[in-house]
C-alpha cells in the first residue's frame, strides 16, 4: 500500500547534514558517555546556580565521592535511589554519582504530598533518598512506611560557598521559613556525604546497556503513576539524537543553556542535563522557573544560547516588561516540549527575541524525544516535526491497521529510545508497547506527505459532541489567538441533548474582556458544534509543578 508510511518520508525533509540513523551503540553505558565528557571538556564550566559555578572536573570528583559514599553505606548496583530536589548544583553530582555508584535513580518531583511521595517509593521498593531539606517533613511522615534506611538531606545553600551559602540558607530557614521541622534518625548532610566519600573508594561492578538506570515516573495526572524502565541503551541514544539535531547549531565547548524546567523532569533531564554536556556547555540552573526574575536575571549575567522550556513558561516571559528588554542576540536554539507551542505565542516569542521557538513532541516512556521540527524556524505551523534520526512513526486506527497518509489516528513509534517497560506492571507494558517494539502514545495525529506530525489531541481528552469529535488544543488554540487572552483551557461537559458541549476556562489579560466578545470570536473561527457554550474567567489555571494546565483538574 504506496499510502502507508513505511518509506520514511521525513527523511527528505531533514536538515543539512542529519543522518537517517545514529550509532546508538557508541557508549555501552550512559557512566562511560559521562567519563568521555568529563575528560574532554574538564576545565569548562559544566554547571552553574546562583552565581555559583563547577567545572567538568569538579562535576566528575564530587560526584566519584558521592557514589564511593552510596557503596560505603551498603547500597548496592540496582538497588533504587530517590533524588527530590529542585534543579541546585547537588542535582547532577547526586545523579551522575548514584549512575556511577550502579544504583537505578528515581527521579521525583519536591512538591509531591507525602501520599504520592509513598506510592513512588513503594513502587520502586526505594532503599535511598536525596531529599532538600525544605521538604523533609514530608518525608518524616511517611519513611517509616518505606524501605529508605539511607537519608541524604540537601540545603540550599550548601554548595554555594560558606559565606554566600550561610547567608541563603539562614534567609530560607529562618526570614522566609521555608524548612519545616524534621526529625528523621540518621541522616547526614550532602556536604558530610561528600567529605566522607573522600575516604572510600567505588567498588567495582558489571554494567551493560540493557540495564535500567532510570525509574521514571510519567505524570500521574491521568490514573496512577507508573515507573517507566529506561536503560543505558535508552538514554545513550536519545542523548545522541539529540545533539545530532542541534549539530549545525551548538559549538563544542562555547554555549551557555540556560534550565529553568527542573532536571526531574525527562524533557529537562535528557536535552539539559545529558545531551548539552556532549557539547561541553556550561548550563545555568535555574532553581525556582516561577521565579521570572531569576530567568532575567540570568539572561543579563550570561549570553544564553539555548532555552528549554513549556508554552506556559515562554507565554509568562513574553509578558514580562523585563525579559522583553533583555539582549537576546547570542539566543540560538529555543525548544519548547511538555505540552503543545500555541502559535501566537511561538510568532511572539521570534518577533521579541529573533530566534524561532521549536516544537517538539516525545514521552517519558520514550526517553523522552520522538520528533522535533527544525531549528531554524522552518518547520510547519502547527507540526510537533519530523521523527529524530533512527526513529519510525506509524499512525494507526482503532482495528490496528496502518492509515493512509493525512488520515487520523493514534501515533506510534519506534526507537532505540523506546523504554524496556513499566516497572512491575506487565499488564501496562503489553497494552504500551507492542511486542515487535512499537509504542503507543495514545495521542491523536496525522501525518501529512512531507513526514511532518500533527497533534489533534490525546485520545482521553477528546470532546464528543452529538457524535463529532471536538479537540481541546484547537479550541484553546483560537481562544489564545484573542489579543485579551492570556490562557485558556477547554473540557467536555456533559450535555442532554449532545453528550457534551465545549466549556472553556480562561485567564484575561485585557480585565475589560466579556464573556460574548469572546464568543462571538470563537464563532468567527470554529464551526458550531465547536465553539465553547459556557466561559468562566479564572484569575490562574491549574498546572502541574513544570507548568502543564490539568484540564482534569477544570473537570
Amino acid at each position: 500500500n504506496q499510502n502507508k508510511m513505511d518509506h520514511r518520508p521525513w527523511l527528505k525533509n531533514y536538515p543539512p547534514g542529519i543522518p537517517a540513523n545514529i550509532d546508538h551503540t557508541k557508549y555501552e553505558t550512559l557512566v562511560d558517555f559521562l567519563h568521555e565528557c568529563f575528560v574532554k571538556y574538564s576545565p569548562n564550566n559544566a554547571f552553574e546556580c546562583m552565581g555559583k559555578k563547577i567545572t567538568y572536573a569538579e562535576t566528575d570528583q564530587l560526584s566519584s565521592r558521592f557514589a564511593a559514599y552510596l557503596h560505603s553505606r551498603g547500597l548496592n548496583p540496582g538497588d533504587r535511589i530517590a533524588i527530590m530536589m529542585p534543579n541546585l548544583l547537588q542535582y547532577p553530582i547526586a545523579v551522575f554519582g548514584a549512575l556511577k555508584a550502579g544504583l537505578i535513580i528515581v527521579n521525583t518531583n519536591p512538591l509531591y504530598t507525602p501520599r504520592e511521595m509513598l506510592f513512588q517509593f513503594e513502587d520502586s521498593g526505594v532503599r535511598a533518598i536525596v531529599i532538600l531539606e525544605n521538604f523533609a517533613a514530608n518525608l518524616e511522615s511517611i519513611i517509616h512506611k518505606t524501605k529508605i534506611d539511607t537519608v541524604i538531606v540537601a540545603s540550599i545553600g550548601e554548595m554555594l560557598g560558606s559565606i554566600k551559602g550561610s547567608v541563603v540558607n539562614f534567609a530560607v530557614r529562618y526570614v522566609k521559613r521555608m524548612v519545616p521541622k524534621f526529625a528523621i534518625p540518621n541522616t547526614v548532610t550532602f556536604k558530610y556525604a561528600l567529605a566522607e566519600g573522600k575516604r572510600f573508594t567505588v567498588k567495582e561492578f558489571s554494567n551493560c546497556a540493557d540495564d535500567v538506570i532510570i525509574h521514571q515516573y510519567t505524570g500521574g495526572t491521568t490514573g496512577i503513576s507508573k515507573g517507566a524502565m529506561l536503560t543505558n541503551a535508552n538514554m545513550v541514544a536519545n542523548m545522541i539524537q539529540i545533539r545530532t539535531w542541534m549539530q549545525n547549531y551548538l559549538v563544542e565547548g562555547k554555549e551557555i543553556t540556560l534550565s529553568p524546567l527542573p532536571m526531574y523532569h525527562i524533557f529537562a533531564f535528557a536535552v539539559n542535563c545529558l545531551a548539552m554536556l556532549s557539547y561541553g556547555a556550561h548550563t545555568v540552573l535555574v532553581t525556582n522557573a516561577r521565579d521570572l526574575g531569576s530567568i532575567v536575571k540570568e539572561f543579563k549575567r550570561n549570553k544564553i544560547s539555548l532555552m528549554t522550556g513549556l508554552n506556559t513558561l515562554f507565554n509568562a516571559l513574553l509578558h514580562n516588561e523585563a525579559f522583553r528588554q533583555c539582549d537576546f542576540t547570542s539566543l540560538k536554539i529555543t525548544v519548547g516540549g511538555g505540552m503543545a507551542i500555541q502559535q501566537a505565542v511561538a510568532e511572539r516569542w521570534k518577533e521579541v527575541t529573533g530566534c524561532p521557538l521549536t516544537e517538539g513532541y516525545g514521552m517519558t516512556e520514550s526517553s523522552p524525544l520522538i520528533s522535533v521540527n527544525p531549528l531554524d524556524g522552518s518547520g510547519k505551523t502547527g507540526s510537533i516535526g519530523l521523527p529524530v534520526s533512527s526513529t519510525e512513526i506509524r499512525i494507526m486506527d482503532d482495528d490496528g491497521r496502518e492509515v493512509a497518509i493525512g488520515d487520523i489516528g493514534e501515533i506510534q513509534c519506534r526507537g532505540p529510545q523506546v523504554m524496556k517497560g513499566y516497572y512491575n506492571q506487565p499488564g501496562e507494558t503489553a497494552k504500551t508497547v507492542t511486542p515487535d517494539g512499537w509504542l503507543c502514545t495514545g495521542d491523536i495525529g496525522r501525518m501529512d506527505e512531507d513526514g511532518y506530525m500533527f497533534i489533534v489531541d490525546r485520545k482521553k481528552d477528546m470532546i464528543l459532541v452529538s457524535g463529532f469529535n471536538v479537540f481541546p488544543n484547537e479550541i484553546e488554540n483560537v481562544a489564545v489567538m484573542h489579543p485579551k487572552v492570556l490562557e485558556a483551557a477547554a473540557i467536555g461537559i456533559p450535555d442532554e441533548k449532545s453528550g457534551e458541549v465545549v466549556k472553556l476556562f480562561v485567564v484575561k489579560k485585557d480585565k475589560s474582556l466579556t464573556q460574548e466578545e469572546l464568543t462571538a470570536h470563537c464563532k468567527t473561527n470554529l464551526t458550531g458544534y465547536k465553539v465553547p457554550k459556557q466561559i468562566e474567567f479564572r484569575d490562574e489555571l491549574p498546572k502541574t509543578n513544570v507548568g502543564k494546565i490539568l484540564r482534569r483538574a477544570l473537570k
